[in-house]
């Protein structure tokens, strides 16, 4: 009986743990009237608002809206009331860009949200930010300073991450002097031979990374990288410190000085991964790609950019696109630096022209795959697409309407299937 009982609440705790709390009974859908979500200078976008519950129209619900361009609505109201559960907003653009509507729906004491983001002439949008005379020699001069320290890698195997196809290890190597080291989670084939290899770069955050052994597996070398110079196997709890302390918004830190400013031991430390992959006897010396999302998009063009053994990119929603829209009033960027913090100083200025996704963009010169959502407030697609259109390189742009600040499935597996395709491992 006892044994019995045992597996009894055995079962239960599987259960709870695999009964997933899944979305929001209540919905908030706005619709633009063209199934494309572009428009002409010009045009009117009408955007119907419905409330939803149970796949029914939800009567008599109020409402707040905002409605203008993205980070700028010129129209608020609050207390609408939907005696239909319905609700029609009309507007338009006479300049490139992306006009927002978002809504806030009251039901049963909770709130709601949704959005729609329709895009205006987003081919026509170019980046506000200017490019410093000494922009590409400045970079050149920093990685060539740092590559004059020696890696000093240290491989450690991790057993219990291991597969039958891979070996995975925790790596770490110097980035510059004074710069520490980063870690990483390194992947390679156990089968003798030479192979492909993608570099992960990560977003914004702090946290421990497992390594892919997903994309390819048994076919290509991977390295997923962190980039706060600490090891990246911790618990979890471990992380969750720093940023809440002594890495809590560590994008703003130094951003008086471009030698000192944060991003600049990052984007030296994404580069020396590359020196360590391409240090690899596995390595094959001609297929490299870097991929990532959000922060790690950014870091994903500025590393293509900055290193001709970079083959490829993929970027998913980049940030760090296009600071100085700020002062146009269009949407920059995350971290949306001058936006919450005000006027900067002449320095900050400088500095962050150094550090925008956008003036690395014009220096790519190997294909890039690159895919956002117009719903996304956390990297607005003004911002993106005014960096994607400073590119001369071969690319390719496959928008998902709908997605904010994360992926769909389909959008997931046709970027696996295109870094496959360029690893030529499909």
């Amino acid at each position: 009986m006892k044994k019995i009982s045992i597996l009894f609440i055995t079962l239960l705790c599987v259960w709870a743990a695999s009964a997933q709390i899944r979305g929001d009974e209540i919905r908030v859908v706005v619709s633009p009237n063209h199934a494309d979500w572009v428009y002409r200078l010009n045009e009117k976008s009408t955007f119907t608002i419905q409330i939803w519950k149970a796949q029914n129209l939800l009567s008599n619900v109020t409402v707040d809206y905002e409605l203008g361009p993205e980070m700028y609505p010129v129209e608020t109201r609050k207390g609408v009331l939907l005696k239909d559960g319905t609700l029609k907003l009309g507007a338009s653009m006479k300049t490139p860009g992306f006009l927002r509507c978002k809504v806030k729906a009251y039901v049963g004491g909770r709130t709601y949200e949704g959005l729609a983001t329709t895009a205006y002439a987003p081919e026509l949008l170019q980046p506000i930010t200017k490019l410093p005379t000494d922009f590409s020699t400045y970079w050149t001069r920093t990685l060539e300073s740092a590559r004059n320290t020696p890696l000093n890698p240290v491989m450690t195997l991790l057993p219990q991450r291991c597969t039958e196809t891979d070996n995975v290890y925790h790596v770490s190597f110097q980035t510059k002097n004074g710069g520490g080291r980063f870690y990483g989670i390194l992947s390679i084939p156990k089968k003798e031979g030479t192979y492909p290899a993608l570099l992960r770069v990560p977003g914004a955050g702090v946290r421990p990374y497992g390594g892919d052994t997903y994309t390819a597996p048994g076919k290509i070398i991977t390295l997923e990288i962190g980039i706060h110079g600490i090891p990246v196997t911790m618990d979890q709890m471990f992380y969750d410190a720093l940023a809440s302390g002594a890495l809590s918004n560590y994008w703003t830190f130094c951003r008086h000085s471009r030698d000192a400013f944060y991003y600049n031991r990052v984007i030296v430390g994404a580069l020396r991964a590359v020196d360590f992959i391409c240090s690899l006897s596995q390595y094959n010396g001609t297929s490299l790609g870097v991929t990532g999302s959000s922060q790690g998009g950014a870091l994903s063009v500025i590393t293509a950019a900055l290193d001709s053994r970079v083959t490829f990119l993929a970027a998913v929603h980049p940030a760090l696109c296009d600071h100085e829209a700020y002062f146009q009033k269009r949407a920059c960027g995350w971290p949306h630096y001058f936006f919450y913090d005000g006027t900067p100083s002449e320095k900050e200025l400088e500095t962050v022209r150094y550090y925008d996704t956008a003036n690395f963009a014009r220096m790519l010169t190997v294909p890039g795959w690159f895919s956002w959502g117009y719903n996304d407030e956390v990297c607005p697609p003004t911002s993106m697409h005014a960096a994607y259109n400073a590119i001369t390189a071969p690319k390719e742009l496959h928008p998902y309407l709908e997605t904010g600040h994360y992926w769909y499935q389909e959008q997931w597996e046709e970027w696996l299937q295109w870094l496959r395709q360029q690893l030529g491992v499909e």
